[in-house]
Order: C-alpha cells, then sequence, then structure tokens
C-alpha cells in the first residue's frame, strides 16, 4: 500500500492511498483523483519526508525537502496553503455537519422559517438559499450559518 500525500493546483493538501505507483498513475490518467476541498481534478503528488519504523527509539524522518537550500521550488499555491492540520479539521467538520443535518435543497429557507415559528420540529438542516433569502432570514432573527460549497457536501467520501 502506498499512502501519498497529495495537492490541487489550489494548495488544498490531502492523502491518497493506492495500491502501488501504477494504481496511483492509472487514476490519475482517468482523471479519477479529485479534491476533496474544491473539486479540482488537477491534482499531483507532493514531496513527502518518509517515515521510517526501525522498531526502537523515536521514529526518524528525513529533512524537509522544501527547506531553504535544496533546490526545490515551491509554487505559490504550496506557500499559501492552509496547514495540513487545518485542512483535515476542516474537513472532519464539515463531515459532521453533513452526517449530522437533513439536505432540504432549495427550500432550506422556507423549511429554516417553519422551524423558527414552531411549525415543524427543530431539526438540523443544510441547502442553498439566495444572498437576498438568506440577508431576509438574518433579519428576522433566524441564525444561519453559511458553508462553503465543497464537494464533500454533495457526496460521500470514502
Amino acid at each position: 500500500m502506498k499512502v501519498l500525500d497529495l495537492a490541487c493546483v489550489h494548495g488544498h493538501v490531502f492523502e491518497g492511498w493506492f495500491g502501488s505507483e501504477a494504481d496511483y498513475a492509472a487514476q490519475r490518467e482517468r482523471g479519477l483523483l479529485e479534491c476533496p476541498v474544491c473539486g479540482s481534478l488537477d491534482v499531483e503528488k507532493r514531496l513527502v519526508a518518509p517515515r521510517l519504523n526501525l522498531g526502537k527509539g523515536q521514529p526518524t524522518a528525513a529533512a524537509d525537502p522544501a527547506a531553504e537550500g535544496s533546490g526545490l521550488a515551491i509554487s505559490p499555491s504550496q506557500r499559501t496553503a492552509w496547514p495540513r492540520e487545518v485542512q483535515a479539521a476542516l474537513l472532519q467538520a464539515l463531515q459532521q455537519v453533513v452526517a449530522h443535518t437533513e439536505d432540504v435543497g432549495g427550500r432550506f429557507a422556507e423549511e429554516a422559517r417553519k422551524m423558527h415559528h414552531g411549525e415543524v420540529p427543530a431539526r438540523g438542516i443544510r441547502g442553498q438559499a439566495s444572498v437576498l433569502e438568506a440577508a431576509e432570514l438574518v433579519e428576522e432573527g433566524i441564525d444561519i450559518v453559511p458553508l462553503p460549497d465543497l464537494p464533500l457536501l454533495k457526496k460521500t467520501l470514502q
């Protein structure tokens, strides 16, 4: 099993698990690699320091290949990318939102109003609302939280 660090052109870093290098190459050629944050299909492998489990003491890791003087170029998107831990926390939080809310689609504003006025039982919902609808909900005192339009909100991640 190969575990690779992947990144899209926007600097979102994520992990991919492949049976082999050939498996990675085949999936890439068929356009099956997609950034879970933005949906970009322009995904590349990133250099990653290997972790060697030597069985004793602390694990060892190679020096950071992006360190100064390494001769490796770093793209602007890599320099401005969120730290991997932040991206992972964001994705985990959004997965929890998806798992614990009902997608009401374009009926979001209508359903939020019904709950606010006690016409239907309160529950966690998510969906789409126009900017005008969202502003009207806020003016009516209905608490809403905008979510980013991410691919993970539209399908189940493995």
